[in-house]
């Protein structure tokens, strides 16, 4: 049993005599730990949040049209390549940035310029380079995702786009 004594006190010239103090601090004890035991079962944890991704799973003849597909490289040291349609003659050349916003605006505006054009969503492939970071990965699907581009997916690297990311200097 949990219990509080307090000792007598003198006070002025005469010692007065009290009775010691008795509190008993079982149901304080038993409180605290029932209001430890309510809040760990009613608090609710952060819900991990997922993003839904297609996958195909055959090899499908045929291929994205090329107005409509924007590759995205990502290079080494945080750096991103990007451009629209072919690599041997792409409609939007080859450009490099470092930034996720730098990526965002070019999503969104290459995005409004096909849609101006064909009147169709743009479809991104992101090609991951052998030096790029998973980070990396993570936030081109985050970007693709606020940009709400409706079709996108990984792609190995081409030795086209390899080539183009040394000419860069970011392979």
């Amino acid at each position: 049993m949990a219990e509080l004594i307090s000792s007598p006190s003198k006070t002025g010239r005469r010692f007065v005599k009290r009775m010691p103090l008795r509190i008993d601090l079982t149901a304080m004890v038993d409180l605290a730990f029932l209001l430890i035991t309510f809040f760990m079962l009613t608090t609710s944890l952060a819900k991990p949040r997922e993003m839904t991704m297609v996958i195909p799973m055959g090899n499908e003849e045929g291929g994205a049209p090329e107005t409509r597909t924007m590759t995205i490289c990502l290079g080494k040291g945080n750096q991103i390549m990007y451009y629209l349609g072919l690599e041997d003659k792409p409609i939007i050349q080859p450009t490099v940035t470092n930034t996720a916003e730098g990526m965002r605006n070019a999503i969104i505006e290459t995005g409004k310029r096909v849609k101006a054009a064909t009147g169709k969503g743009l479809i991104v492939l992101v090609k991951p380079a052998r030096h790029s970071i998973y980070s990396n990965l993570v936030d081109a699907f985050d970007e693709l995702d606020i940009a709400a581009v409706p079709t996108y997916s990984i792609a190995k690297l081409s030795p086209k786009d390899t080539s183009l990311l040394m000419q860069k200097g970011i392979f």
